[in-house]
């Protein structure tokens, strides 16, 4: 069956499907059918085609619906699984999450910490934060530091001491070694999460300071009003 042939019929069942369905990407049984009735009406009857030939076309009909089925079942899986893990991010709702990020968020008094990892000691170290605009607004030399986890807070204000606006700011921490040679520098901040968001596939919490972490960054959850419960129980033991 020649491949014009082959393109008018699947062309013609499209067109005849379409006051029932708009488009279809799978090869359906009806639609090999029709292509196999189709290239035997136009067999030469001089030249019919090989008992071979129309075996493989055969396996190659049914191999390709077989995978278009496969594909369609995995983009089932897919929104399933997406579907599950939204759900799953609504429970963060209320919790305090700590997360992989750059952030910093000011209102009035109320600013976030961030926490920083060192992989190795470290001899010149600065924490540089910017605007939303990109304009850095303070410099924080924090000197030599051994390896290991560490948690900087920022006091609101900027390089000439006064206190800046209330809104969210970007943290990037520069550190070079003993060699001069820079270090990375992985960063996490916190904040208490307010509503979840769903884009392509991924999961994005919104925190109640106005800021986003993505659910795939989150290393850290609690309970704000336990930790609250369990500080107010041992305030009360240790005043009695």
């Amino acid at each position: 069956m020649s491949t014009s042939v082959a393109s008018q019929v699947l062309a013609n069942n499209a067109v005849g499907t379409n006051t029932t369905k708009a488009s279809s990407a799978t090869l359906g049984k009806n639609d090999f059918l029709k292509l196999l009735t189709t290239q035997l009406s136009h067999q030469d009857p001089l030249n019919p085609m090989d008992d071979k030939d129309m075996t493989a076309q055969l396996a190659q009909f049914s191999s390709l619906e077989q995978l278009t089925n496969i594909s369609a079942g995995i983009d089932t899986l897919n929104t399933t699984m997406n579907q599950g893990q939204l759900t799953n991010a609504v429970s963060y709702i209320g919790k305090s999450v700590r997360a992989d990020g750059y952030t910093l968020s000011k209102d009035g008094t109320n600013i976030s910490a961030l926490y920083y990892n060192l992989g190795e000691t470290v001899t010149d170290a600065s924490v540089n934060i910017y605007d939303s605009t990109g304009n850095l607004v303070r410099s924080v030399a924090i000197g030599t530091k051994s390896a290991g986890d560490y948690q900087y807070d920022w006091d609101g204000k900027d390089a000439s001491g006064k206190t800046v606006a209330d809104g969210v700011y970007n943290v990037a921490i520069q550190a070079y070694n003993a060699d001069g040679s820079q270090v990375m520098v992985q960063t996490e901040v916190s904040g208490i999460v307010s509503g979840v968001s769903a884009s392509n596939g991924s999961q994005t919490l919104n925190l109640k300071d106005g800021r986003t972490v993505a659910l795939a960054n989150v290393k850290e959850i609690v309970n704000p009003s336990a930790t609250a419960s369990n500080a107010s129980s041992t305030s009360s033991a240790t005043a009695s």
